[in-house]
C-alpha cells in the first residue's frame, strides 16, 4: 500500500501541475456566462461576466497568467478602461468594465468582463498568490 502511494505521488509531482500547483483557480463558462473563483480547491465566488459577443472569440483552454495592469486601457479598442487586467493569452484578458448591465450576456471583443468590483478582488489574490499559483479555465 506505501509502494502505491508512494508512486501515485512520484506520478503527481512531475504531472504539469495544475490541480496541485494552482492556489487560484478562475473557472469562466461560456455557456452560462459565470466565473467560479476557486482558492486552494474552495470554492469562494460565483460572478456574472460578458465573454465574446457574436463574430468574436473568447478562447477556451488552460492558462497561466502572462501580466498583470491595474489601471490598463485598450489600445485596439479606443482607449477603453481595462481595469485590474489580468492578462493570460496573448491579448486576451479579465478585466472589469464599465458596462454592468451587460454582465452575464456575451458583449466583449473576446475578454472576459467582470464588475470592477469583482475584477480588483481577483486581481489582488492572483497578486498575493502568484502569477505562477494562478489558473484561467475557460470551458464552452
Amino acid at each position: 500500500m506505501r509502494r502505491h502511494f508512494a508512486a501515485l505521488a512520484l506520478v503527481l509531482a512531475f504531472l504539469p501541475g495544475q490541480a496541485l500547483a494552482d492556489r487560484v483557480l478562475a473557472r469562466v463558462s461560456i455557456s452560462t456566462q459565470t466565473m467560479k473563483v476557486y482558492h486552494e480547491g474552495r470554492l469562494l465566488y460565483t460572478w456574472p461576466v460578458s465573454t465574446a459577443k457574436a463574430g468574436k472569440i473568447t478562447p477556451a483552454g488552460t492558462f497561466e497568467p502572462e501580466f498583470l495592469s491595474k489601471n490598463h486601457r485598450s489600445r485596439r479598442y479606443n482607449n477603453a478602461p481595462m481595469p485590474y487586467a489580468i492578462f493570460y493569452d496573448g491579448n486576451y484578458a479579465i478585466h472589469g468594465t464599465d458596462q454592468i448591465k451587460r454582465l452575464g450576456k456575451p458583449a466583449s471583443h473576446g475578454c472576459v468582463r467582470l464588475h470592477p468590483d469583482n475584477a480588483k478582488i481577483l486581481f489582488q489574490m492572483v497578486k498575493a498568490e502568484g502569477m505562477e499559483n494562478t489558473r484561467v479555465v475557460i470551458v464552452q
